[in-house]
């Protein structure tokens, strides 16, 4: 078995003088920092003590399925013969708070839509994605539904 290994650095920058004496008195804001790569400014998702213009843990999270799925489903396109021009996904996560302050995913969902070269290669196109599910690393690490639900597009059509 391979093992992968991952390495990063999270600096809170949220200091405003007294720390975190109550809960109005601190920035959530942070910086992730991984050694070679852009620095990641991130924030909470909580609207009355976030800042809105900066990415949150729960951005990243759906972001890291949809990259994922992707990646993998370009790679078996290409090993199957499958042409892609063209991929968006705008993909969307339900997040549940609980009444303790706490909460969970609930499901994100894949919206792909897909271009390939040939109209003879969408049929395969559609089934490739329960392939790239089994292969995503991040999907297969979530406890919650990620669901995929693709269109199909043929280049020029």
């Amino acid at each position: 078995m391979k093992e992968h290994h991952y390495k990063l650095t999270t600096v809170w920058h949220g200091n405003k003088g007294n720390g975190t004496k109550d809960i109005r008195s601190y920035s959530r804001s942070h910086t992730v920092s991984i050694a070679g790569k852009p620095d990641l400014h991130l924030t909470t998702d909580n609207a009355a003590v976030g800042d809105k213009s900066k990415q949150n843990p729960e951005d990243l999270l759906v972001s890291a399925i949809s990259s994922c799925h992707m990646l993998s489903y370009l790679y078996v396109c290409a090993l199957e013969g499958i042409v892609v021009t063209d991929y968006v996904d705008h993909a969307t996560g339900t997040m549940i708070e609980n009444d303790k302050g706490g909460g969970n995913f609930k499901e994100v969902t894949l919206n792909p839509v897909v271009t390939v070269a040939e109209k003879h290669m969408v049929a395969i196109a559609e089934l490739l994605h329960h392939k790239a599910h089994d292969l995503c690393y991040i999907a297969n690490s979530v406890n919650f539904e990620v669901t995929c639900k693709p269109i199909t597009k043929v280049e020029g059509v």
